[in-house]
């Protein structure tokens, strides 16, 4: 994770278009500024940036099942519930899958656990908008080689 840049998917694991499911690890760091003021002397993870984590999987998710058709921006959370604390140097499976996708959104299931143990879960809603130019889907495909993403599993790759 590199927090400062909201860069929160270290690596994708699986990406199946078939399932429609995305598997993602995220590391959280041992040391952030983050964790200064989150809690000085009981350092946690943010939930929001739990929230974000789940967000952003699911986005890869989005991007592949549409070959980077368009760009998923978070419309909505629903039913979202942290149900644990997680500490610096935590090592973080997330987990998405598409609940509903057509006209212009796209509604995900979420959860990130810490080993066999849900540490929270959502459903997410996403609107799919045009990238605001070229420069943009490029860096963002930058991006996705960086973390592992399977171009050619993207739906007509």
């Amino acid at each position: 994770m590199q927090l400062e840049y909201f860069r929160l998917i270290d690596r994708i694991v699986t990406l199946d278009t078939a399932a429609r499911t995305i598997q993602c690890e995220a590391d959280v760091p041992t040391q952030s500024t983050i964790f200064d003021g989150h809690f000085p002397g009981m350092p946690l993870m943010p939930g929001v940036l739990l929230m974000e984590t789940m967000a952003q999987a699911s986005g890869w998710l989005i991007l592949g099942l549409t070959n980077f058709a368009g760009m998923p921006l978070l419309a909505a959370f629903k039913e979202a519930k942290l149900r644990s604390f997680i500490a610096p140097g935590t090592a973080l499976i997330v987990n998405a899958s598409i609940h509903h996708q057509g006209s212009g959104f796209a509604v995900t299931h979420a959860e990130i656990r810490r080993g066999e143990r849900l540490v929270c879960n959502a459903e997410i809603t996403f609107r799919l908008m045009p990238f605001p130019n070229d420069a943009f889907l490029t860096n963002l495909k930058a991006v996705a080689a960086s973390i592992g993403f399977p171009i050619e599993a993207s739906a007509d790759g």
